[in-house]
Order: structure tokens, then C-alpha cells, then sequence
């Protein structure tokens, strides 16, 4: 069985140490039994996946070549082996309840994967994933740190984060020129945020797209300035506010629109 060739324009670094493989499989914690697995590649984490019994595993994988590979591989998995995009799959036409995904990820579309997992945030109970190590800090961030944005708080306000463990640019194939991070992603409690949920995701946006302004100047176009005028929260930056700040001043801005 031939190899499969790394794509630069398709972010692919492939893992090649099988310790940290079983490590990151070892990783998932929730008793959900459906798993998706983003961009196998070669199979590295799903030979370690396959021994788990309790898991229904699914891959996806847009690489055509990745596929092919895959298909000869684990001809076992039939429709349970998709070529096609991560990004586009409605996650509804194949798990009906809850599950949880896992993955080597692309780089050069770790945000995109996150803002995915968030959009499905009532199905996905759980994620494994390595990222480049930058991003994996930025989900962890907390108020005040440079790396606290808009990834931060979304993220945090509906999953609890483990920053797992490092990973060096040494194991994997080709080494991509930075480091890696592995972290988990757990579904907390929060159905819904105690505000209006639209409103908070257009202040958390506005407020990090023009994180030098003032939150007074940065929510312009969403606040009402007579109304909210001695607002001091409006005085920060908004790398200054927690999540429950971001919630309270959604609700301000919401009565006092």
C-alpha cells in the first residue's frame, strides 16, 4: 500500500509518532459512542480509534489521495469513510444524537473547524484535536492576556478547555515550522447564555474587531450613548472583559436599545 503525499495548500503535517497518537485517542473523555475523525490522512489516530470498541468511528477526509488510501486500508468502513469537506458536512444526515470529534487538524483552518464546532455546539459533546500551538492558546486565554479574543470567549462561554500537552515540529511529517498543542474541548452546562445570544456574538465580534478602541467607540453602531452614557464598562478595551461581563453588557445594551 503506497504512502500518502503531504499537501501544503491542504495544511497536511502527518503525525508519525504512534505514542502520541494513542495518547491523543486516550484523550477523549465523554461516554459518547459516535466519533468523527477530521483528516486521517494515513490513519495514524484511527488504527488507535478502531481498537476502541465502544466507538462508532467515522473519517472524513477531503484529500482524494488520503481517501483512496483509506479506502484500501479500512475497506471495513463503508460509508463511514466520507471524501468531502469538514467544513460543508451537515453533521445531521449522519449522527442523530450527540457525538464527538477528533483530529490531527489542517492549520490553515483551525478557527474555521472551531467556529464549526460552535455552530453545532448541541450535537458535538467533545473534541480531541491537535492545533498549532498559538491557536491552542488562544482558546484557553483568559481577560487581559494578548491572546484573549473573540475565539476566547465563544469557546469558553460553552466548552470547558484542557491545554493537553506540547507537541514538537520533529514528529510529524513533513515538521511544520511551529509548534503544536493538544487540547479537549468538553460541552459544559450552558443550553443557552442568560442574554440574547445574537446580540452577544455582535458585541464579543465588535468589540475584538477594533480591540484598541474603547468598547464606547468599538460598539458604536449597537449601543445607545444617552442611554448607556455612564456605562463604565463601555470604558475598557474589550480584552478587559470576562465572559459574564460580555453577557451583562449584552443585556444593557439589549433594554437600552
Amino acid at each position: 500500500m503506497n504512502s500518502v503525499r503531504a499537501k501544503k495548500h491542504l495544511g497536511q503535517h502527518f503525525l508519525t509518532d504512534k505514542n502520541i497518537a494513542a495518547k491523543i485517542v486516550n484523550s477523549l473523555q465523554s461516554n459518547c459512542k459516535q466519533v468523527l475523525e477530521v483528516g486521517p490522512g494515513m490513519g495514524i489516530l484511527s488504527d488507535f480509534l478502531f481498537q476502541k470498541e465502544d466507538f462508532e468511528t467515522h473519517l472524513i477526509d477531503l484529500d482524494a489521495e488520503s481517501f483512496g488510501f483509506l479506502q484500501q486500508k479500512y475497506p471495513q468502513l463503508g460509508d463511514r469513510l466520507i471524501h468531502g469537506d469538514f467544513l460543508m458536512l451537515n453533521f445531521k444526515d449522519i449522527f442523530k444524537d450527540n457525538f464527538c470529534i477528533i483530529g490531527n487538524f489542517p492549520y490553515n483552518i483551525s478557527s474555521q473547524i472551531l467556529f464549526k464546532v460552535l455552530d453545532n455546539r448541541d450535537q458535538v459533546t467533545e473534541v480531541v484535536g491537535m492545533f498549532q500551538k498559538e491557536v491552542a492558546e488562544r482558546c484557553i486565554a483568559q481577560p487581559g492576556s494578548k491572546a484573549y479574543g473573540i475565539l476566547s470567549v465563544f469557546l469558553q462561554a460553552y466548552y470547558d478547555i484542557s491545554y493537553l500537552f506540547t507537541v514538537k515540529a520533529g514528529v510529524f511529517n513533513p515538521p511544520p515550522k511551529v509548534l503544536s498543542a493538544v487540547i479537549r474541548l468538553t460541552r459544559n452546562t450552558v443550553e443557552k447564555l442568560n442574554c440574547d445570544e445574537k446580540l452577544f456574538w455582535k458585541v464579543v465580534k465588535a468589540g475584538f474587531n477594533q480591540r484598541r478602541k474603547t468598547l464606547r467607540n468599538a460598539l458604536s453602531a449597537l449601543i445607545n450613548k444617552e442611554k448607556l452614557g455612564n456605562e463604565p464598562m463601555l470604558e475598557l478595551r474589550a480584552e478587559r472583559l470576562s465572559i459574564e461581563d460580555f453577557i451583562s453588557l449584552t443585556n444593557k445594551i439589549a433594554v437600552n436599545r
